[in-house]
This record gives C-alpha cells, structure tokens and sequence, in this order.
C-alpha cells in the first residue's frame, strides 16, 4: 500500500509538519506491506507563486498565522474549494474594509483568483505518484487547501482513499467536515498515530471500520457514520518521534530557503498539567484531551539528539503546551553537558523563578512563551491563570537578565473586567519599556472552541456565531459552520473602546521605545546603583546606600506587600526598622522613579542585574508581527 501525506499552504514553511512526520513513521513501522511519503505542498507553492506574483516571505507568514482570526489563508483557496476563481468576491471585500491594508486586499484577492490553478497542479501530481491513500493534515489556515486538493484528486481519479486530519479534525469539527465534504472519503478524530496505521490496516483487509476510534467513514448507502471519540489518550510510551525524511531537502531546493531559517519540531509532552485542574477561561488548546502526558527524560532527549544528529539542524521548535518540570532537572541538564549549541523554543509557566530560567538559557531555551496576557492580577483571575500580575512582571525582569526572548500577548475582553483593573497599569507601562514588550498590541479576546468560556455559557459569553469570515468562505448552513469553527464571535465584554485605546497607545509606545530602553541594578554589597535610560524618567543614575533601604530593593526581587515588606526588612535590620507608613513612602518614591512595578498590594522591583544586557537581548522573533496584522491581531500559537 502507497501512502502519500500532504502538507498544503498555509503550513508554516520554516517547520516541518510535526503531525505529518509522525504519521509517516507509524505507517513504515507499524503497517505491513505499507510505505508513506511527504509531499510538502507548502514550499512547491512558494516556488510556483514566486513564478507569478511579488510574493515574499513575509507574505507567506501572514497567511499562515497573522492574519489567522480574519480567515484571510482559508478565504484564498475557497476558491480552489467552489472552482470559482471570484467566489464570494463581493462578501469578503465588504468584510474586510477598514481591516486590510489597499495593497494587501489587492494581493488577497488575486491569490484567490488563482489559487485554482495551484490546486490543479498539486492534484494532479498527486494522481501521478499513484497513491493507493492520500491523507491532509489540517491545521490553522489549511483548511480549505486540503478539501479543495482533497476535491480534486476524487475528481481526477476516485479510485484514490483520501482521508484528513488534524486540529482542525478535532471533535465534532471533523465529523461536520465529513459529512459536508462527501470526497473526503475518511476523517481521523483525535490523535492519528494509532487511528491512522489502523484504519490503514482494516482498508488493505478490507475488514469493518467500526472499530477505530473517532474515524469518520461512510456506511454502504453513503451516509457519515462518527466512530466515538478514544476515552483516553495515547501513552506518552505510544507518542512516536518524527520522520523528517525529505522536508530539509525540498527546503534547499525551494525560493522558501532565503526566507527562513529552518527548524525542527519536537515533541515532549501533550496536554496542560495546569490545565487539567484550572483550564483557563479563553484557552482552546488541547481540543479533546486536556490530560497532561510526557516522554521520559532519556527518551526526550535522545528524540533531540537523534534529529540533531540526522538533519544537523540545532533549532528546534518545542511544540509542548507547556513545559514538564522535570525536564530542568533531567532533559536540560544532559543538553548543557552534550556541548550541542541547540537554540529551543518553548512554552512555560509564568512564575518560575530565576535559577530555573538560567537552565533554560544555559541549555539553549533562547525563545520562552510563558502565556503572560495581562500585568493585573484581578484580570489574571478572570483568566484562572493562577498567577499575580507582579509575577508576569517579575518573568520580563528575568527574562531579560538571563538572555531568553520573553514572547507574549496582551488580551482584554473579559467578562468583569474594567477600565478600574487595566488605568493603573496603563499608567506604570513606560517603566516597563526596557522589558520585552508583547508582540503586538492588545487584543480582544476570541472565543475558540473547546475553551471554558465556549463550553459554559454562564460564565458570560452567550449567543456565540461562528466568525464572519467562515460565512464567506464555506457555502454551508450556519448550524453546520458552527460545528465546524474554531472560533466565534460574540457580543464584546468587558473594557471599552476608550480604556482599549490608552492600552494600545502604551503598548504601542513600549514598543516604538524598546530597543532604546534600559534599566539595570548592580549589587555592591554594600550599595545597589541603578542606571536607567528611559524616556519617562529624567534620572540617568540612582545609588541606594540605606541599609534599610538595601533589603527592602533586595527582598523585592520577588512580590511583596508592604506588610510582608516592613516585616521582613525590619527582622533583616532590626536597628533601621520603620513602621509600614515610611515603607509605603519608599515604595511611592520608588513607583515615581519607575523602579518598582505595583499591582493588586504587591510591589516587585523591575530592575535586571547588569549582566551585559545589550549583549543577551534577542530580538530576533519580532518578525512575528507585522504591518499587516490588524490592529489588536493576537498571534495563534502553534497547535
């Protein structure tokens, strides 16, 4: 049996397909008589667009990811999809007036008119590797480039299976894809890597399908019939390394090579362990399984090193939800003393502390997304982000004192929330404008599918629709759409435009300012001196000689309330000691001179230690935002 697994646009092209890559190991290694091949469509449309149009890298990522909440990357291949090159012209224009850019809904619109032609070629050339099954994995913005390819090859040749999956095949998502799409002859639910090889295994058998879990098929009058979902996931035992065979090759060949930087995508764990006990209110990750499951260490980090070792590669791309602990005390560890110069990307929690971020740095972590979203705490709690808003601060602070490149995104939109919770914030921003600002500007929250705020109604979202862009993009009825969205639209909560506008405007000055700004503490011992350069503040050098002084600044390494601060300090200095009324008055000072950061009664100083700091700044994933995003687009994190 011939598999071929096809990656289309808008999959990013600096990564391989980590979904792709497992299931073609799983096909090799767990199906007799089977062989699976990669198609990287993504970076044959690169080549074959450069060929007709002004087309640059930065295009390619704006349909791939910045332009995700507007549907701009689906809305150019539904025309692939309806084989109308003007399909739903009209609607799309109209909706995104005001949003787009004159040179970017130009360039949208004559993707769309072409994009036929692409999928012509890509199935066609399908059809001629003669695939006994052809699977497309359906992630973000690849939708409708894999239906329309999907439609075409059973056009071109219906002897063909194919067969897709993916995030976007999730739950009820992929069985209203199934029963919508009738040349979509199957459609794994859930975690391909044990469904795929076996539904592989009953077609070449010819047995029932009945039996494998979450796969949509077809009974003998033709009807979608949805398998139950798997009640539990996959062992970390059972999660296969990737197969990458091909993908760094077809980048060297390809125009894509002088756009990106190549990494490679690996894989610890699945699921949230934070999650699992306090999902937060917005987040629509983990779609049907939310239970948090990690490689052992000794296998992690041999995954690392073999494709280290194979691809001679040393980016990586950790795509875990979240980082498994004791990765810092086993994985980490092994990967400093490899001598392996790896650069790793890679999501955390907010409140580790400064030791445990060092590892990160030393073992290359260059990259963290620690999942900040708001500097209040009270907003914080809406969230059930189980951290202080002076904790977030507290992470830009050794973010930036250790080297790593803190990734964040600022979201408002939350039911309770008011201007009340982000005013003082608003006011303290220009203190932070040495510290790594968000990448973009505030957005207002989206509802996404599997999200707490999606699934209970009562906690203040109700009457949700399917965004506008999937109206003008798929010819379905609305109840259909809505099985099949991510994400949602619903009356706005929380903030107003004016409170929204003076965050933006801070945001937008935190980062005009950025690479400008600087504040740093050096520890004498018997002094503290800080040195600012920052636009708000008029002092360039500030000495702290007081010893009642010095243990306040040090005890504020970490959140403090005044009460905690007066006590601690005065066991430290027990002949200096000052009643909570004087501490009050250092720390008001202290907010004036932008030294501090306050919110909800704590207090943290915002001070990194100078430790060559211009040398340690990376600022290299700015590129993640551009002119193009509109205003308040938040970035998607990878799936």
């Amino acid at each position: 049996m011939r598999v071929l697994l096809v990656n289309m646009p808008w999959s990013p092209i600096d990564l391989p397909s980590l979904a792709l890559g497992i299931l073609k190991r799983s096909v090799d290694e767990r199906v007799p008589g089977a062989s699976a091949e990669v198609l990287h469509a993504n970076l044959m449309f690169t080549d074959w667009i450069t060929e007709r149009t002004e087309f640059t890298g930065d295009d390619y990522e704006y349909y791939a990811l910045s332009s995700y909440f507007l549907g701009c990357g689906d809305w150019v291949f539904s025309s692939a999809l309806y084989d109308d090159p003007a399909w739903r012209e009209d609607e799309f224009v109209a909706t995104m007036n005001g949003k787009l850019k004159s040179a970017r809904m130009r360039m949208t619109r004559e993707l769309h008119r072409i994009a036929p032609e692409f999928v012509e070629t890509i199935a066609r050339q399908i059809v001629a590797s003669e695939p006994d099954v052809v699977g497309f994995t359906s992630t973000f913005q690849q939708n409708t480039a894999a239906l329309a390819a999907a439609r075409r090859v059973k056009q071109l040749a219906p002897h063909i299976v194919t067969v897709m999956g993916g995030a976007n095949c999730d739950g009820e998502q992929g069985a209203t894809v199934h029963r919508n799409f009738p040349f979509v002859d199957h459609v794994v639910r859930g975690e391909g890597e044990a469904a795929f090889p076996e539904l592989l295994g009953a077609l070449a058998e010819d047995r029932p399908l009945d039996s494998v879990p979450g796969l949509c098929h077809r009974d003998a009058d033709g009807t979608s019939v949805a398998n139950p979902m798997a009640t539990r996931p996959l062992s970390p035992a059972a999660i296969l390394p990737p197969d990458y065979s091909g993908y760094f090759e077809r980048l060297a060949a390809s125009v894509a090579r002088n756009w990106v930087e190549p990494k490679l995508v690996v894989e610890g764990a699945r699921g949230c362990w934070w999650g699992e006990k306090h999902h937060c209110t917005f987040c629509g990750l983990n779609g049907s399984f939310m239970e948090f499951r990690s490689k052992s260490p000794d296998t992690f980090y041999e995954e690392i090193m073999e494709l280290a070792r194979r691809h001679r590669v040393l980016d990586m791309y950790v795509v875990d939800n979240i980082l498994d602990m004791r990765y810092l005390t086993t994985v980490l560890p092994r990967i400093i003393e490899s001598g392996y110069d790896l650069r790793l990307h890679i999501e955390i929690k907010a409140n580790m502390r400064r030791s445990q971020l060092r590892t990160l740095a030393d073992a290359g972590l260059i990259y963290v997304q620690p999942g900040i979203e708001s500097l209040n705490s009270r907003v914080l709690d809406l969230m059930d982000k189980g951290v202080s808003g002076c904790q977030n601060v507290r992470m830009l602070r050794d973010g930036a004192e250790t080297g790593l490149s803190v990734a964040w995104n600022y979201l408002h939109g939350f039911p309770g929330e008011s201007a009340e919770d982000y005013d003082p914030v608003i006011a303290q921003i220009p203190a932070l404008e040495h510290l790594d600002p968000p990448v973009d500007l505030s957005a207002r929250i989206a509802i996404e599918r599997f999200s707490p705020y999606f699934e209970r109604p009562e906690l203040g979202f109700t009457g949700l629709r399917p965004e506008a862009h999937y109206r003008f993009t798929y010819d379905l009825p609305e109840e259909e759409l809505y099985d099949m969205a991510y994400v949602f639209e619903a009356p706005a909560r929380g903030i107003g435009e004016p409170t929204v506008s003076a965050l933006n405007n801070a945001l937008a000055d935190w980062k005009k300012h950025h690479t400008d700004s600087r504040l740093t503490h050096d520890d004498h011992g018997d002094r503290i001196v800080l040195v600012s350069r920052r636009r708000a503040f008029e002092w360039r050098v500030k000495e702290l000689a007081d010893p009642f002084e010095l243990a306040l600044f040090r005890l504020l390494d970490q959140p403090h309330s005044v009460q905690a601060l007066t006590r601690k300090a005065a066991a430290r200095i027990p002949e200096a000691a000052r009643d909570k009324d004087g501490v009050r008055r250092l720390l008001d000072t202290w907010l004036a001179l932008g030294i501090v950061f306050a919110d909800a009664g704590q207090y943290v100083h915002i001070a990194p230690a100078a430790v060559n700091e211009d040398l340690l700044r990376l600022d290299f994933m700015r590129h993640i935002h551009t002119e193009d995003a509109p205003d308040g687009a938040a970035v998607p994190e990878p799936a």
